[in-house]
C-alpha cells in the first residue's frame, strides 16, 4: 500500500512530483513506467541509492537498459491504485 502521497491538479503530470515523492525513503530499486523516464527522476533515484528499473521512453536518443523481469513485478504497484480506485466509490457512498 502507498507509504507517501501529493495531491496535485488534474492538469499536472505525474511526473513533477515523483523526485519528491522517493526522497529519503531507502530502497534497493525504482519500479516506474515509461511516463517517469526524465532525466531528473534518474538522477534522484542513483542519488538516494537506488537502481532505476524504467523502461527507457520511445523519445531517446540513447537506449538505457533496465531489468525486464523486476519491471514486470510492477502489476504490484498497479493493483495496489486499483484497490484504492475501488474503494474511492465506497467512500464517497458514506458522505
Amino acid at each position: 500500500m502507498p507509504v507517501r502521497f501529493f495531491i496535485t491538479s488534474g492538469a499536472t503530470v505525474d511526473c513533477t512530483a515523483a523526485a519528491r515523492l522517493i526522497e529519503g525513503f531507502q530502497a534497493e530499486y525504482l519500479l516506474a513506467d515509461r511516463g517517469y523516464d526524465t532525466d531528473a527522476i534518474i538522477l534522484k533515484a542513483v542519488d538516494e541509492g537506488m537502481t532505476p528499473v524504467i523502461p527507457p521512453g520511445k523519445n531517446r536518443n540513447h537506449l538505457r537498459e533496465y531489468d525486464e523481469y523486476l519491471y514486470k513485478l510492477r502489476h504490484l504497484v498497479e493493483n495496489a491504485f486499483r484497490l484504492l480506485k475501488r474503494r474511492r466509490g465506497i467512500a464517497a457512498a458514506l458522505r
